[in-house]
């Protein structure tokens, strides 16, 4: 009996400790949470790392715009979220079968290019393949350079030494900056900071400095496998570029009834990330975001510590970040072919 109730006592210690540990993570391991350098109609801008580029604290993903059933809809949102302060653009060579891209591209006709910091992501491992998808997505986004480059998908643990091999898209990538195709380097994944790590360590070992690096920061992460705890200080320290992503996962954090969607973006604005990237396949989702980035104020360490409280058990086995425990978010291992 004794011995029940000691283990019993126990447990509120261990999970005050726990909770003190994730805060002081979040808010106090020499990164605090970056101020806003300027504001654009009203949205904070932040450093993207050593680059010298400002973009908007939350960012347009692009999935979601080739998901919407009407393309005008999604022109609009894409022109929408320019006109209201959001700089920053997110897309990928296979999103939807390219048509992300193709409708990316025709919302940023009619002067809309200037608007944009424009990013999309190729999936080929190898020079050829890695080349030929960059030079896809400029066609289809009808544009003459991208102010960003990102491999998409390094969720193996192959993947660094693949993309960094002689003949690898690394190759590509470079050539690509040289001829003022590219503007900057980044990477991106969801599986395992572990992953992340070793992609940053491949780079060190080539003498290459990624610029940017997206993963997923938001209130589950922190809890599990975290991207937040591991690669994050890494990243701040190397004053490279945060882009952070599924903050709200496509709505399976919701399912766990823990937080509301605001919520989670605040969580994740909080962090030391440059932008916030969050998909957004309605006008009403769009000003949703665009006013959470106007009003946002730095969290307090109690506020922190509420939200982290609320997700502990949700976020326990991952079920609510399904990106990072089953193959269901992984374009590339349903099409191996994309990699080359």
């Amino acid at each position: 009996m004794h011995t029940n109730e000691h283990s019993s006592k126990k447990e509120p210690v261990s999970r005050r400790e726990f909770l003190e540990v994730a805060t002081i993570t979040a808010l106090m391991a020499g990164f605090p949470t970056p101020h806003a350098v300027e504001s654009r109609n009203g949205v904070p801008y932040r450093p993207l790392g050593r680059t010298g580029e400002k973009v908007s604290m939350v960012g347009l993903g692009g999935y979601h715009i080739g998901m919407q059933h009407d393309e005008q809809e999604s022109i609009r949102i894409v022109r929408a979220a320019l006109d209201g302060g959001i700089n920053f653009l997110d897309n990928c060579w296979d999103y939807n079968n390219g048509q992300s891209e193709v409708r990316m591209g025709k919302a940023l006709r009619d002067g809309y290019r200037q608007k944009a910091f424009l990013m999309t992501k190729i999936d080929g491992r190898d020079k050829k393949t890695a080349a030929s998808q960059l030079d896809e997505s400029l066609q289809r986004l009808q544009t003459g350079h991208l102010d960003l480059l990102q491999f998409h998908e390094v969720i193996r643990m192959n993947d660094p030494d693949r993309i960094f091999a002689p003949g690898g898209g690394m190759e590509a990538a470079v050539e690509a900056r040289k001829k003022g195709k590219i503007r900057f380097i980044g990477f991106t994944g969801h599986k395992s900071p572990d992953i992340h790590l070793k992609m940053l360590e491949t780079a060190q070992q080539h003498h290459f400095h990624f610029d940017t690096v997206q993963m997923p920061l938001n209130v589950m992460d922190a809890h599990f496998d975290s991207f937040q705890q591991k690669v994050l200080p890494v990243l701040v320290r190397e004053q490279i570029g945060v882009l952070g992503m599924k903050p709200i996962a496509d709505g399976l954090i919701l399912k766990s009834k823990t937080v509301s969607p605001v919520d989670c973006l605040r969580y994740a604005m909080n962090l030391p990330t440059s932008v916030v990237i969050t998909g957004c396949d309605s006008m009403p989702i769009l000003r949703q975001a665009i006013e959470t980035a106007k009003s946002f104020k730095v969290l307090s360490h109690p506020e922190v510590a509420t939200l982290l409280d609320k997700t502990t058990q949700a976020a326990r086995n991952g079920q609510f970040e399904e990106y990072k425990t089953t193959h269901n978010f992984d374009g590339t291992y349903q099409n191996p072919q994309w990699l080359g």
